[in-house]
């Protein structure tokens, strides 16, 4: 093995971007400048090769029939499958199951204050839609997809969501649950959770239905290397809602509740993230109540590591009687 390649197998087994070049330029005697030089001369024609991350891509030729080939340009939106390579790869990645989340969280300690009465008595996951609790639409999306470890954060009426679903075991999951003595916003469950978070994760609200290619959002998530990733679902008038306003498919920040007029788009988070278990050292320490989408996105999209992922199933948001009736009436279930 040449100096070239012994300097690129070190670089690689340190984790920090800067430790990475600072090693290869050691070991090669070179600037930084030439030391990229070098490398996209060695690679350009026989790799994708990205010195920031971990992807290295071999260019391959493939033979495929005219039918198939049309199918996979369907798939091409020039947003989130930007060409027919891309699709072809995302294709593979769900073929060989590469390398989903095994863990998600879903946020279930809300009062459900705008549902009442009805959630005087039940808490609001458990409200009933469609033969069962608007939770387990979700726990059903995430075994869809081999997501069977979930860690429930509960608070108000806690008990009664442990009474039902207790170890998870009857649903066919294992629940391991957060308790929160008081209330923690959408973030402070993180701190909860931290010895659980060791690898890439998804969370959730749990007051929300969503119909949502979780393979392909991890997948863009991981070539994004993002550090969160926002599912984000449109609707006819943002104005209610916190608007994302996108570069490409950065996200650069929320616009709450502009008028419809104003809006950046049509774009509004869904409530459910894609993670990094780097996303704690984001958290805020000296505060308990920590709301992820006011304390943390906002740090995360100033330094570029905020992305969205637009999708187009279908997405409820059940937290008000009007719209819990509604969602009752449309709401067709998740796509096998």
């Amino acid at each position: 093995m040449d100096h070239f390649f012994s300097a690129l197998v070190l670089a690689f087994q340190c984790c920090d971007i800067s430790f990475k070049l600072v090693i290869c330029c050691y070991y090669l005697k070179v600037s930084k400048s030439s030391y990229l030089i070098i490398l996209f001369k060695r690679f350009k024609y026989m790799y994708n090769f990205s010195v920031f991350g971990v992807f290295m891509k071999e260019r391959v030729t493939l033979t495929l029939e005219m039918d198939l080939l049309s199918q996979i340009d369907k798939k091409v939106d020039g947003v989130k499958i930007k060409n027919r390579s891309h699709a072809v790869e995302l294709l593979l990645y769900k073929a060989l199951g590469k390398n989903m989340p095994i863990l998600g969280l879903i946020l279930a300690g809300g009062m459900g204050t705008r549902l009442k009465p009805i959630t005087r008595e039940i808490p609001k996951p458990l409200v009933p839609l469609h033969g069962k609790p608007i939770v387990e639409h979700t726990m059903d999306l995430f075994k869809q997809y081999g997501i069977k470890q979930v860690l429930l954060s509960i608070g108000y009426k806690g008990d009664k969501i442990k009474e039902y679903y207790g170890n998870g075991k009857r649903n066919d999951l294992d629940i391991i649950y957060l308790e929160e003595s008081k209330p923690l916003g959408t973030a402070g469950p993180l701190k909860l959770a931290k010895q659980y978070l060791t690898d890439t994760f998804i969370m959730c609200n749990a007051d929300e239905l969503k119909d949502i290619d979780l393979e392909e959002m991890y997948y863009f998530h991981k070539q994004s290397n993002a550090i969160a990733t926002i599912a984000l679902t449109t609707v006819e008038d943002p104005s209610a809602y916190g608007v994302a306003k996108l570069q490409g498919n950065k996200i650069l920040e929320f616009i709450e509740k502009p008028k419809k007029e104003d809006a950046p788009s049509n774009l509004i988070n869904s409530g459910l993230y894609i993670l990094e278990p780097e996303v704690l050292k984001y958290l805020p320490a000296d505060k308990e109540q920590i709301s992820i989408e006011k304390d943390v996105f906002p740090i995360l999209a100033k330094e570029g590591k905020l992305f969205g992922f637009p999708f187009s199933g279908q997405w409820f948001d059940t937290g008000t009687l009007e719209r819990y009736e509604k969602a009752i009436t449309e709401w067709k279930g998740i796509k096998k």
